[in-house]
């Protein structure tokens, strides 16, 4: 059976939903866990997502660095580059690459950065409140907070690749859940 990840509107579950009205972009896709594990623990969802990033992702985030350090803005080592699995637990304040993990509840990660030119946030919401466990979601939301022009002009060329490279990622991570 084909994994579906679709764009979905920002779910109310999210801890950022109650700070929505304040992101100057918002997006949100989904996919289905159709696996029985019911035992899958939202920092395991952390982990996968730091490994799921496509060969082609990793190459544009190379030269994002690279460009981005030219103007001071904050850069970050590819993320198995900064450290392995077994040290990173996906714990509030830990860092992976460009990402601190801000926020993490039961069901849901919050990570980001804070930068002069923008904040962004990225919301791992695993969704296990489906009706007899068989079912479950994976949702990952990405808020951004613009605080100047370069922020702006920053995410112009960002904009369309995130909106292609979050689907990907979504479904590697989901794959990795779903096989570990």
């Amino acid at each position: 059976m084909k994994m579906k990840i679709k764009k979905i509107e920002f779910p109310q579950k999210s801890v950022l939903a109650k700070d929505k009205k304040d992101f100057d972009y918002v997006d949100s896709f989904a996919g289905e866990l159709m696996s029985s594990h019911s035992n899958i623990d939202i920092s395991e969802v952390g982990k996968a997502f730091f490994i799921s990033g496509p060969k082609w992702g990793k190459k544009m985030f190379a030269f994002r660095n690279k460009v981005v350090g030219l103007f001071g803005l904050k850069t970050g080592v590819e993320p198995e580059k900064a450290q392995t699995d077994d040290h990173f637990q996906c714990e509030v304040g830990e860092r992976m690459g460009i990402f601190t993990v801000f926020e993490k509840t039961e069901n849901e990660i919050i990570l980001g950065e804070d930068d002069k030119h923008l904040d962004f946030r990225i919301s791992l919401l695993f969704d296990k409140t489906r009706d007899d466990n068989t079912e479950k979601s994976l949702t990952i939301s990405t808020t951004v907070k613009f605080h100047n022009w370069l922020g702006v002009l920053y995410f112009l060329p960002v904009r369309p690749f995130h909106r292609l490279i979050v689907p990907v990622m979504l479904k590697n991570v989901i794959g990795k859940l779903e096989t570990r």
